[in-house]
């Protein structure tokens, strides 16, 4: 019992797909990820090469160039929000907020996962604009989740005042961040601040709660700055008087330490991070260490279809994903249209829930398929007792949506449907083990919510280049839009040509607008998704977010295989003789 019995998935791409049909597939797809390069670029580059060298002359470095040197040699940050306000002008002047001016990223220090929140001080000093609050709240909470050190990289000068409106007030406005500060200290959750610059106002409040404050000696932290100061009490003082490291080092003790610059900051982040418990992801590994997939994980690139509406086989997918293309697939018997079962990715074990593709055999009229992609009776309680069993067993759970919906009709209605989605909504609603959520390619109405899409709290949700959220389909909702002018068959039912012409022009406006709101940069400006990713990246942030579900020990129950509730799931539904 105490085995967990994985078995090999998967199959070498020449049986899988033709060389033709894989080239097609890459090249479209080269198109979509070369955006994703160049959208990158630009956030990255801040407010240009300019800021970059304004910030240089000061004797600092970089928001990303500190998240570079805090992060361990030969890794790689991993980071989510990358595109929030993508796209979007502010004030007259019509400014851009690239990355909304803050770096939010997972990074390795010391060998251990830790969240950094970094402000852009090449984007107006590092102010908060709108949606920055919740941005750094979404990765506060993301670090309270999976009890993540959580590292400041503080260079903020308070609010974009002329967009104050967007972000002071409201439930999520800035001030959260500080109930944010609090909750993780309450958690236990280690915090470490160092200050580089100019911190006002919020800036200044928010290293303020954490265990230990170090200051470089140009930073100040104040309430109201000199200029402020100088207006309502005449007083000519400067900000560092008023808050530099003499004052809060010394005096006020809101800080512990100060350092003559942002290079021995980071040293003693670093150092400060070294005193803290070691990860246990190799506790929970044993003896087994992280492997290849036996199938390329960049194969991904060339067998997942472009178009949504080309099927693929989704155990390929997995096959891609698990090391070794070894997988446990639980109650393979039930709710065909759904895989739902456990492997290692980086050596350590998580859940898996697929959709597959295509069609399926259906259990309701024998000898008769149904399309695949949408969920079932069979499935949705097959998917529902498996997120129960993880969230029992303490393990990580994965979800991989490719989903058009839930079924529709009579049948379903009078199946039950309503209720078996509600018991999987309520499952994944309370589950406390780690959740992650990935959009391959659709992601539409309740079936988005059903598999735990954003609105279900998993700790990150990701999207492909190619990924599309909504409700429904363009000219779905174009069809909807007009019913009363088309017939049973969906065709204009007028014959008046000038109106025959309204009517095309208007569903064709419907259709091209919902298809615009599908592109997953919209998703990714407003935050209704985390991180636009490459298909080769998939892996590698996966398997980081795994590792960081077992780094920390003593605020969850991760169970041995010996008492999983998985072995009596597959006795009881006849997958053990």
């Amino acid at each position: 019992m105490a085995r967990v019995p994985l078995r090999p998935i998967g199959n070498a791409r020449e049986q899988v797909c033709d060389a033709r049909t894989f080239e097609e597939y890459r090249e479209t797809l080269d198109g979509h990820e070369q955006r994703l390069a160049d959208q990158r670029a630009k956030v990255h580059g801040g407010w240009g090469e300019k800021y970059v060298e304004r910030v240089h002359k000061k004797g600092k470095l970089t928001a990303r160039e500190r998240l570079a040197m805090l992060a361990d040699p030969g890794t790689t940050p991993l980071e989510v929000g990358t595109f929030v306000n993508h796209g979007l002008k502010f004030g007259e002047r019509g400014l851009e907020s690239p990355g909304a001016g803050v770096v939010t990223a997972f990074a390795q220090v010391e060998g251990r996962w830790c969240m950094v929140i970094a402000n852009d001080n090449t984007v107006a000093s590092g102010s908060w604009w709108p949606k920055t609050p919740e941005k750094i709240e979404r990765a506060q909470t993301m670090a309270l989740r999976l009890r993540l050190p959580t590292v400041y990289l503080v260079d903020c000068s308070g609010l974009f005042l002329p967009e104050q409106s967007k972000s002071f007030p409201g439930a999520t406005g800035a001030g959260h961040i500080f109930k944010k500060n609090a909750q993780l200290s309450a958690a236990g959750v280690p915090q470490l601040a160092g200050v580089f610059g100019d911190c006002i106002a919020g800036g200044g409040y928010m290293p303020i709660i954490s265990d230990r404050v170090y200051m470089t000696e140009q930073a100040y932290m104040v309430i109201a700055g000199a200029a402020l100061i100088k207006g309502a009490k005449s007083l000519k003082i400067t900000s560092l008087d008023i808050g530099g490291p003499e004052v809060h080092v010394h005096q006020s003790r809101c800080a512990d330490v100060r350092v003559p610059n942002d290079e021995v900051l980071i040293d003693s982040l670093r150092a400060e991070l070294r005193r803290l418990p070691s990860s246990a992801a190799d506790y929970y590994r044993g003896d087994l260490g992280p492997m290849d997939p036996a199938f390329p994980a960049h194969e991904l690139r060339g067998l997942l279809p472009p178009d949504h509406r080309e099927a693929y086989q989704a155990e390929e997918v997995l096959a891609r994903l698990c090391d070794q293309s070894l997988f446990w697939e639980l109650m393979p018997q039930i709710g065909e249209e759904m895989i739902c079962g456990v492997g290692r990715i980086g050596g350590l074990y998580a859940g898996f829930i697929i959709n597959r593709q295509g069609l399926v055999d259906d259990p309701e009229h024998p000898g008769q398929k149904r399309p695949a992609g949408i969920l079932y009776r069979a499935g949705i309680a097959k998917i529902a007792a498996f997120s129960r069993a993880c969230n029992a067993d303490g393990i990580p759970l994965i979800w991989l949506q490719d989903i058009a919906g839930f079924d529709v009709g009579l049948e379903a209605e009078v199946q039950g449907l309503l209720g078996y989605g509600s018991s999987l909504i309520y499952t994944n609603s309370t589950n406390e083990v780690p959740m992650f959520t990935v959009l391959l390619r659709k992601a539409s109405g309740a079936g988005y919510y059903a598999m735990s899409g954003l609105p279900y709290d998993p700790v990150v949700q990701l999207s492909t280049t190619v990924s599309r959220l909504s409700v429904m389909e363009g000219r779905t909702l174009a069809i909807a839009t007009y019913n009363t002018k088309l017939d049973d068959d969906f065709e204009i039912v007028s014959e008046d040509p000038a109106e025959r012409a309204e009517i095309e022009k208007g569903m064709s406006q419907v259709a091209a607008r919902i298809e615009a709101d599908m592109d997953p940069y919209v998703a990714a400006r407003q935050m209704d998704t985390d991180e636009i990713i490459r298909l080769d990246e998939l892996r590698n942030y996966l398997g980081a977010l795994v590792e960081m579900s077992y780094q920390g020990t003593g605020y969850r129950r991760i169970k041995n295989p010996r008492i999983w509730s998985m072995h009596d799931l597959e006795l009881i539904s006849g997958g053990v003789r």
